[in-house]
């Protein structure tokens, strides 16, 4: 009798994990599928990845830019407020083609410059160009 119910919860242990195996294939199918991997290829279960793989020219997670890289956007930003004075992040983002997180830094280098000035607070911020650079007497 031992030897049977042994035998049962063997068999039993087995189709769990099975059925444990295509569940989690069938999530990660799932989820590919909504962030748009078409590829049709799932990986095996146990090795489910959530996100992109970083792509070629990406910097890794938290790695500073480059002072050059800092500097174009800073022009960037500089030419498009000049441009189009009284816009806001998202539209200069959108404009210039980068989220708006990596603005922050050349639009606080450009307010400090003094050239750029902003009228209104957080998501009503709006960009002017400044008078140059502070303490310059016009």
């Amino acid at each position: 009798m031992q030897d049977i119910n042994n035998r049962i919860r063997d068999r039993i242990e087995e189709f769990v994990s099975e059925l444990d195996q295509l569940v989690r294939q069938a999530a990660v199918e799932s989820v590919s599928m909504a962030l748009g991997d078409t590829s049709g290829g799932a990986r095996r279960a146990g090795a489910a990845r959530v996100g992109r793989p970083p792509s070629a020219g990406r910097r890794s997670k938290g790695a500073k830019r480059p002072p050059g890289e800092i500097a174009a956007t800073v022009d960037a930003v500089r030419r498009h407020v000049q441009k189009s004075p009284g816009g806001g992040v998202e539209a200069m983002a959108k404009a210039l083609g980068k989220p708006t997180r990596e603005l922050v830094l050349p639009i606080k280098k450009l307010i400090a410059a003094g050239e750029i000035r902003t009228t209104g607070e957080k998501r009503a911020t709006k960009y002017f160009p400044g008078r140059g650079r502070r303490g310059r007497k016009s």
